[in-house]
Formats: structure tokens, sequence, C-alpha cells
């Protein structure tokens, strides 16, 4: 394998493996110490993912790229925009990573500590809204992702933080619902870990259908012919 391949696929275990990382002790670290209630809150956790996500990117989007997510990976092989034997090593980086992420947490604490920042859904929410509600968000997640990073028409330096924005936005509008994943990535990592698979196909169909829509639409409409 060329050392080019294997600096983007470390770029997307480092990428992915943060992304966890932060984000499930942003949910659970105050219960590992038994701190006072409210101290992690929905912009608290959404804030967390979002800014690792942007910096992130901006660190390591020159060398991979920056998807940090399967879903995204997917949106760009359906697109064209990379080799399907590229996207699927992309994909085991990535999940490599969020797993590596779960089991450091779960050596260091314990299961419960990264099943508590494993998505699931509400129990007001079925497994289809569960889908529909991943998808939507995922929708909108692609579609900054295309229409910021991928578009030359778009100012270039404030696109990892465009992404991370959007990624705080999903979690703040539907983290009491679905966890607001938008990631197969995020749910995959700390499932490994912890053992938690509840509704667990949801996090890969609705984030999947939602970032290739989204992928398509930039195809087909959005992106600049000629």
């Amino acid at each position: 394998m060329q050392n080019n391949t294997m600096a983007k696929l470390l770029a997307e275990f480092v990428g992915t493996f943060a992304l966890i990382f932060i984000g499930v002790l942003a949910i659970t670290a105050v219960n590992i110490v038994k701190a006072p209630d409210g101290l992690a809150n929905l912009a608290s956790i959404g804030l967390a993912y979002g800014l690792t996500i942007a910096v992130m990117i901006a660190s390591l989007g020159a060398v991979s790229g920056g998807h940090f997510n399967p879903a995204v990976s997917v949106a760009f092989v359906a697109v064209g925009k990379m080799s399907l034997m590229d996207g699927a090593l992309y994909i085991i980086a990535q999940l490599t990573g969020a797993t590596a992420a779960g089991v450091v947490i779960s050596t260091l604490f314990d299961g419960t500590a990264v099943a508590g920042g494993t998505p699931n859904l509400a129990p007001q929410v079925s497994m289809g809204a569960g889908i529909a509600i991943e998808a939507v968000t995922t929708f909108f997640l692609v579609n900054s992702i295309f229409g910021s990073a991928m578009d030359d028409r778009a100012p270039k330096h404030i696109f990892p933080f465009v992404i991370g924005l959007t990624v705080a936005l999903g979690i703040m509008a539907t983290g009491p619902l679905t966890g607001g994943a938008m990631n197969p990535a995020r749910t995959f990592g700390p499932a490994v870990a912890s053992g938690m698979w509840a509704n667990h196909l949801v996090y890969w169909v609705g984030p999947i259908l939602g970032a290739v829509c989204a992928a398509f639409l930039h195809k087909l409409v959005f992106q600049k012919k000629g």
C-alpha cells in the first residue's frame, strides 16, 4: 500500500478517534465524576462534537479530505468523487478509529461510560422516525460539505467551521430524539466497546440515505456546470 494511502487512512483513523473520544466524554464525564446535574447540556455536547469536527478537518483535511464519517465516504463513492476501494478503506479506518476510542474510554473507566454516550432512540421515537430524523440531519451535514469544501465558489477558509457548526446544530436539535449521530461510526465504535446495540440499524440507514441524497442534489442541480 502506498505511503500516501496510509497517510490518508491514518488521518481518518485519528480524526474519527478524536470525534468519538471527545464526544462520548462530553456526554458521560459528568457522570463518571458525579458532577452536579446540568454541568453537561445539549449545547455543550453539540459544541464538543462540532468543534472537534472543525479542528480535525482543519488539521487533517489536507491529508484525507476529512470525512471521519462512513456516510460521507459512501456519498463520495456514490457520486464518483472517490473509488469504491478507497471508500471501503476509509470506512474501515473510520470504524477502527471509533472502536479504538470506545475501547480506550471503557478501559479507563468502564463500559457504562461508553454506553451512556452511544446514540439511541428516545422511547417516543419509532425506528422509522429515527431513520427519517437521521437522514434529514445528515442531508444537511453533507450539503454543508459539498456546498463549502467541495465547491470552488465558496470561501475556503471557513468550511471546517461550517461543517462543524452543522454537526453541532444537528445534535442540539435532535440529540434528545436520536442522539443526533449523523454518522454510523459514532454509534458503531461505542457499541463495540459497550455492547449497546439498540436500534443500531437506524444509524446506518438514516445517515447513508441522507448523505447520498445530498450528494446527488449537488451533483445534478447545485454543482457548477461547465
